[in-house]
C-alpha cells in the first residue's frame, strides 16, 4: 500500500507528483494544491510530502511514511485551523520553522491547509518565504481554488488542480476501505457529490444519513411558515447532536493515541507529569468550542443537501436527467412535482437564497434565525 492509496479519482495528479518525488532535481519549492471540499487536497499534500521524504519515494510502509501521514514527522509541519482565519502569529512561527535544517529527512516541508483563510496582512508575511524559500524547504499550500488566494501567492507557486472524483470511484473506495455494501456505497457516493469525507460519513453513520433524509423530505413538504420554523428547529437540534457525537469520537481517538504514544494501557493511570496534557484533550471548554465549530460544518453540509433539491429541480426543468442524473433519486416523484409547479426563475431564486444563508452563517449569524429565514424563503 503506497502513500497514494487513499486518494480517490486523482490518478493523473498522482502520476505527476510520484514522478517528481522519484526525481526531485529542480523541484518547485512552493506549491498550491487546489480542489473542491472533499477532493482530498490536504491528503494529497501529505502524500506528496511522504513521497518526498521516504527513501522509497512513498512506499507507505516505512516509519517515514507512517509518521508523515500521521502528522508526527519532525521535518513535516502541518498548519490546520478550525477558526475562521489563520492567525499571523501562527504563520510567523511557520516561517521560523522553515529556516531550520531538516533533522532526519531530505526536506523541511511546511503544509498549510485552507490558505484561503488568511487575511491579506497575514499573506504578506508569508509572501517572501514563498517567493524565496530556504534551499532545503518546500511549501505545500492548500485551497479550494487558485482564485481563493491572492494573485501574489498564485504567481509564486506551482498550481495543482484536483478533479472531483466520480461516483463510481468514491463508491469503490467506500467498499474497499470501510466495507460498505455496494448499495450503501453507491448511495453515499451519489449524495456526497464527490466529497470523500462526507461519503465516508454517510456510509458508516446511519443516523447522519437518516438526518439528511429527514431534511430533504422536510424541504419538499414545506407549505407554510410553521413548517419552516419547525424544520429549522429540528435541523439545529440534529446538527448539535451530530457535532457532539463527532467531537466525542475524535476526543476518544486522541486520548487513545496519547496513551499509545506514551506506552500506557487502556486502564493504566496517567503519570502526573503528563496528566495535564492528557486532560487538556478532553477539557470541557475545548470540547464545547470544537462542537460549536463542528456544528457549523454540519449546517454547511445541510445547505449543500438543500441546494441539491433545487439542482435536481433545475435538471428536470431542463430535461437533463439522462445526461447528468439526479442526486436525490429516492425523492424523484416529489422533486418532479416541485419542478412542474415552479418556474426556472423561481428555482434559481431559491438557490440564491441558499447562498444568502451561507453568507449569513459565515458572518456568525444566529443559526436558528438563518434557517428559519431560509425555509420561509423556500415556501411555495
Amino acid at each position: 500500500m503506497t502513500v497514494w492509496q487513499s486518494l480517490v479519482g486523482q490518478q493523473p495528479t498522482i502520476d505527476l507528483l510520484s514522478r517528481i518525488a522519484q526525481n526531485p532535481a529542480g523541484i518547485a519549492q512552493s506549491w498550491l494544491i487546489c480542489g473542491p471540499p472533499g477532493s482530498g487536497r490536504s491528503n494529497m499534500a501529505r502524500a506528496f510530502a511522504a513521497a518526498l521524504e521516504c527513501p522509497d519515494h512513498g512506499c507507505g510502509e516505512c516509519n517515514t511514511c507512517r509518521h508523515v501521514l500521521a502528522n508526527t514527522h519532525p521535518d513535516v509541519t502541518v498548519l490546520a485551523t478550525d477558526k475562521v482565519t489563520i492567525g499571523i502569529d501562527a504563520v510567523r512561527g511557520l516561517i521560523d520553522t522553515s529556516e531550520q535544517m531538516p533533522s532526519t529527512a531530505p526536506w523541511r516541508i511546511i503544509i498549510i491547509e485552507d490558505v484561503d483563510r488568511m487575511l491579506e496582512r497575514t499573506t504578506n508575511v508569508l509572501l517572501k518565504e514563498i517567493e524565496e524559500p530556504a534551499e532545503h524547504t518546500i511549501w505545500l499550500l492548500c485551497a479550494p481554488s487558485a482564485q481563493d488566494v491572492l494573485p501574489t501567492i498564485r504567481s509564486r507557486t506551482r498550481v495543482i488542480n484536483l478533479a472531483v472524483p466520480s461516483n463510481q470511484a468514491v463508491a469503490a473506495f467506500l467498499t474497499e476501505t470501510v466495507g460498505a455494501d455496494p448499495h450503501t456505497a453507491k448511495r453515499a457516493a451519489r449524495l456526497a457529490e464527490g466529497h470523500i469525507g462526507i461519503a465516508k460519513l454517510y456510509a458508516t453513520d446511519e443516523q447522519v444519513m437518516s438526518d439528511r433524509d429527514t431534511l430533504i423530505v422536510g424541504v419538499l413538504n414545506l407549505a407554510k411558515a410553521s413548517d419552516a420554523v419547525l424544520l429549522a428547529d429540528q435541523l439545529i437540534g440534529d446538527a448539535k447532536s451530530q457535532a457532539e457525537a463527532e467531537v466525542n469520537r475524535q476526543v476518544q481517538r486522541e486520548q487513545e493515541s496519547f496513551r499509545r504514544i506514551n506506552g500506557l494501557g487502556d486502564k493504566e493511570r496517567v503519570p502526573a507529569k503528563i496528566r495535564g496534557a492528557y486532560n487538556a484533550i478532553g477539557k470541557k471548554e475545548e470540547v464545547r468550542r470544537r462542537a460549536t465549530r463542528r456544528s457549523r460544518d454540519v449546517l454547511d453540509r445541510a445547505l449543500n443537501s438543500i441546494a441539491s433539491v433545487y439542482r435536481d429541480v433545475s435538471v428536470l426543468q431542463n430535461n437533463a436527467e439522462q445526461s447528468v442524473g439526479l442526486i436525490n433519486v429516492e425523492n424523484r416523484t416529489a422533486i418532479a412535482n416541485m419542478a412542474s409547479g415552479m418556474t426556472r426563475e423561481a428555482a434559481i431564486a431559491r438557490m440564491d437564497q441558499i447562498t444568502v444563508a451561507r453568507k449569513r452563517l459565515a458572518g456568525n449569524g444566529n443559526p436558528l434565525l438563518v434557517f428559519e429565514a431560509l425555509f420561509c424563503a423556500l415556501l411555495p
